[in-house]
């Protein structure tokens, strides 16, 4: 329920303005006589809009308006005067004010007024929290050896223009890649668009990635931008970049060599300036050979390759990945921030995540934390078929290899677990494991080609 705050120091006008607030707008109302009440209620009540007199004495319109700008969150006030003076209004709005009436205008439009500015701090408070959301997945989250080496062709790569091919199992955070490399690149601000090349039908590839023009085909009733033309000054992302049509990887091939564009069914050429970033979980040189994908076009984008490791691969990165899908999970949801126990926390890092990698890891710290009302996630929490994978890999009894070989991976799991618990604390570790000091956990991390590069950052030793 909308609550809106009427502070007036005339109470016979703010009583009227509460009432015909709830009756036009059934809105629910607090009424406050003077700036200094009014600032007391917004410490303690959840008020949505307030509707300010500019007149008072004491603490006037003016001075509450400045009393709110460094309050957060902002609510919005809207202000009224009896005056008529145009000049005080425009003083209001530039102190913060969303918009201002008369006193004279009839509740109607002080109803409308009031519904449009929760509406707008509504729609605010989306794209903050859409923003917030984008940062936070387009960090790539993990400091293992694998995660270091990509960042490091990342930050070579990101500042020059060229083509860049991304290749990655399905749900390794390609486009997660192809997002970092935009923003360290030299158009951080430009415009990112990605287009999946397997999701778009095949009749309307063309007009999607170059546009068409009015009449170009059926149901082509006014000009179109296509990709390419939405993204200038930016990063175009090309998605499963194998699926597309023969035909239009020969249309692509032009346009990256010529950097122009011709939509479909005109004749000029527009030119284009986006940076091209082709991602694919495919061989692309069996599928060359296989005559599904273009030779040509293969080595026009086969500049700078950036390999995404798979989570397999990086299994010391799975704790601060489970760290941090639990805080954005639990912040989309509005709930209490909940953690992992040790026994379930080395249960993921032993699962494989072949299916689906960092995606399929998601899915599962959403399930659980749906699943349980508890603030810390046990072992019995994880999903069933991710349990009993991730205790089968821990045990691997099918593991190739001699007895020796399967035994020295067990230690080095085991070893990696207790690291990720301490946060690479050397000393805690070998305390937990029972060593008899730092220097030999050191001398098995050595053994096992373990370093603190691979995990959490540099601890104590």
């Amino acid at each position: 329920m909308t609550q809106v705050l009427i502070v007036d120091d005339v109470a016979a006008m703010a009583g009227q303005y509460a009432y015909d607030l709830k009756r036009l707008g059934g809105f629910e109302t607090l009424v406050a006589a003077t700036g200094d009440a009014a600032l007391e209620i917004l410490t303690r009540e959840p008020v949505d809009c307030v509707i300010l007199d500019l007149e008072m004495p004491g603490m006037d319109g003016f001075e509450v308006l400045r009393a709110l700008e460094h309050r957060a969150p902002r609510v919005p006030v809207i202000v009224y005067t009896g005056t008529g003076s145009y000049d005080r209004c425009v003083r209001a709005v530039r102190l913060g004010a969303a918009s201002f009436i008369d006193k004279a205008e009839p509740m109607e439009r002080v109803v409308q007024e009031v519904a449009n500015a929760v509406e707008r701090r509504r729609l605010a408070g989306q794209v903050a929290a859409l923003t917030r959301d984008l940062d936070a997945a387009t960090t790539l989250v993990g400091t293992s050896a694998a995660m270091g080496t990509l960042r490091a062709a990342l930050g070579r790569v990101a500042p020059i223009p060229s083509p860049v091919l991304i290749l990655g199992e399905s749900g390794a955070g390609k486009e997660l890649v192809a997002r970092e490399l935009r923003r360290h690149g030299a158009t951080p601000r430009g415009p990112f668009v990605a287009i999946n090349c397997a999701a778009l039908p095949v009749e309307l590839v063309e007009s999607e990635l170059f546009g068409h023009e009015r009449g170009a085909f059926t149901g082509a009733h006014m000009v179109r931008r296509g990709a390419f033309e939405a993204a200038a000054g930016g990063t175009l992302l090309l998605d499963e970049i194998a699926e597309l049509p023969l035909a239009a990887q020969a249309k692509l091939l032009r346009v990256l060599e010529q950097r122009q564009v011709t939509r479909l069914g005109g004749t000029r050429t527009i030119a284009v300036d986006a940076r091209v970033v082709a991602a694919t979980n495919r061989d692309l040189e069996r599928e060359i050979a296989a005559g599904r994908f273009r030779e040509d076009l293969f080595y026009r984008l086969n500049v700078h390759v950036l390999q995404v490791p798979p989570l397999r691969d990086r299994r010391s990165d799975v704790p601060g990945l489970v760290a941090h899908l639990l805080e954005a999970t639990c912040a989309r949801f509005g709930m209490r921030r909940k953690t992992v126990a040790p026994d379930a926390l080395e249960c993921l890092m032993a699962y494989d995540w072949r299916r689906n990698n960092v995606r399929e890891l998601r899915n599962v710290v959403e399930r659980m934390v749906i699943a349980t009302e508890r603030d810390e996630l046990a072992l019995g929490d994880i999903p069933p078929e991710i349990r009993d994978g991730g205790r089968a890999a821990a045990v691997r009894p099918g593991a190739a290899g001699t007895l020796a070989e399967r035994r020295a991976d067990a230690e080095r799991q085991i070893v990696l677990a207790a690291l990720e618990r301490n946060d690479w604390h050397i000393t805690r570790t070998a305390k937990e494991l029972g060593l008899a000091d730092h220097a030999s956990l050191l001398k098995v991390m050595r053994r096992h080609g373990l370093s603190r590069e691979t995990g959490k950052g540099k601890r104590e030793t």
